[in-house]
Formats: C-alpha cells, structure tokens, sequence
C-alpha cells in the first residue's frame, strides 16, 4: 500500500479515475484477489498495472521475464505489450494460489504466450540462454541484489527493469536498519545508482518502483 493510499485515499481515487481503463479481466482477477488471498495488498493494482502495460507497448518485447507471479495481475498487464510472437516468462514458488493465476492466464488473450513456471528464479537465471527485453522483479526482497547480478548478463541495450517495493513504506531512509529485506533493498538502490551500464529512476509509485534502462 503507497503512502497516498494510506494518508490520502481522495488522491488515490482522483490518479485512478484518470488513468486509462483497467481491462474487464483485471477487474475480476483483482477482485479475486481481494477475496481469496490473505496478502491482496501484494498485488501491483490499477496504477501500477497501467504503467506496465505502457512500458511494455512501448518496448513491444518478444521476451518477458516476471520474477513474483502472485495471482498473474501485473503479467497480464504486461503481456498487453508483447509482440506477435511474444513470451512471457512468470516465476513464482507458491503453489497454494497457481490455481488462480492459471485460470485467468487460460481466459485471457495471451493464454497461448504466457510460460508461468514453479520454479526459483536463481534456479532459473543460472540455467536460462534467454535474453530478455523487459524484467519486471516483485518478489523475495532478500534476493533483490543477487536478482539483480544474475539478470544483468541475460540483458541487451535499451532492454527494461522494474523493481518493485523499492521503498518499501519508507524504511529505505532509516539509517541502520535491522531488517534484512530493507537492508538488501537499500544496497539494490546504492548500486543500481552507482552502475554505469543504466539509467534509472525511481518512482513514488505506490510502494516505489525502480526504472532501469540497459544503456
């Protein structure tokens, strides 16, 4: 949850009721969420799910890379933006709520190129050839910075990634944290400012977001 939604709902209401339409399917994959999960607040949401889809229709990739499926919200937003003969890549290692992720995947349009797999994604990058035009990181915070190192080499020039949580409800600014997650966090930040290989920028969206272009 972002600090608008907290402090200010009325500013929340006023972004979503000005950004684009949320797609019919969204809106029930959403309300599921909300109705048979027990952390809803994980999902990426209308705002953020909208920046999704515009950066994917603007890169128009042919390979995707999720690393953080949840109940499939943000990689339906972002199979909006693949190329005819786009994939899709989801990860995640919770196999309570596949159900609900495989079910909307099959009704939507891009059934046939979404590949979501139970798999660790350290597992995966390790294994993977793949070379990837958008990555978009929400998952085990922890990981964030070992993420980052392992993607880095299955990237091109101009290719995107988003890491989300990057904020993480302001503990990014306590000057000794004792939390893992928020410590790993903060390194994620110092080195993506630091590497040359990028341009960045992190967004106050929601939970925070940050923008990496491949220069």
């Amino acid at each position: 949850m972002s600090f608008f939604e907290e402090n200010c709902p009325e500013m929340d209401r006023y972004l979503e009721n000005h950004a684009s339409t949320e797609p019919e399917i969204l809106k029930k994959l959403r309300r599921e969420t909300y109705q048979k999960t027990t952390q809803p607040h994980m999902i990426s949401g209308y705002q953020q799910g909208r920046l999704l889809s515009i950066i994917s229709k603007i890169l128009k990739p042919e390979k995707i890379l999720e690393i953080g499926t949840f109940t499939g919200y943000a990689s339906l937003c972002m199979a909006e933006g693949l190329s005819k003969n786009g994939k899709l890549i989801t990860l995640d290692v919770n196999e309570d709520l596949t159900y609900i992720p495989k079910k909307y995947f099959a009704e939507s349009e891009f059934s046939s190129q979404i590949d979501f797999r139970l798999q660790d994604a350290k597992d995966f990058l390790k294994e993977t050839n793949e070379i990837f035009d958008l990555v978009f990181i929400d998952a085990d915070k922890e990981n964030y910075v070992e993420y980052f190192h392992l993607i880095k080499p299955k990237i091109k020039s101009g290719s995107v990634i988003i890491f989300d949580n990057v904020l993480w409800y302001g503990k990014v600014l306590d000057e000794n944290p004792k939390q893992l997650s928020t410590k790993k966090i903060k390194e994620l930040n110092d080195i993506i400012a630091k590497d040359e290989d990028f341009e960045n920028l992190i967004l106050p969206l929601r939970d925070g977001v940050n923008l990496l272009r491949r220069k």
